[in-house]
């Protein structure tokens, strides 16, 4: 059962990034699924490491745009990456070193975290980009 469900309220307006936050729920969906049926540290490990791979992905790609177009708010933005980058990595460092299991407080970070990101902080580039015509 999905966690998170994708709707237009997320939608930052910009196709290519939309498709990116769709990938990033998918893959929290899919490390919930797997926690709520109790599969094994691999299984678990291989989606958060491919959810950690991807963020990164994601946010060099909304950062290099932040370059190009001079996007004003791009020291605070990635900032935030830096952070949530950081804390994703703090995380699955415990989950390998087995300090940690992937929990309902994991999954509800998790969750936050990419609603929060998406809701408060990346809406925000949207229409600056959308003015530059990046669509």
């Amino acid at each position: 059962m999905a966690i998170i469900q994708w709707n237009e309220n997320l939608s930052v307006g910009i196709d290519v990034f939309d498709r990116q936050h769709k990938k990033l729920i998918d893959l929290i969906n899919q490390l919930n699924d797997a926690m709520s049926v109790g599969k094994g540290k691999d299984v678990l490990g291989k989606i958060l490491t491919e959810l950690i791979n991807y963020t990164q992905y994601h946010f060099s790609a909304e950062e290099k745009l932040f370059g190009q177009y001079a996007y004003p708010e791009a020291q605070a933005h990635i900032r935030e990456h830096v952070n949530l980058t950081q804390k994703a990595t703090d995380l699955k460092k415990a989950f390998d070193s087995g300090k940690t299991i992937i929990s309902v407080q994991t999954m509800d970070f998790l969750k936050d975290w990419l609603n929060n990101h998406i809701l408060k902080t990346d809406k925000k580039y949207g229409p600056f980009l959308n003015s530059k015509g990046v669509k």
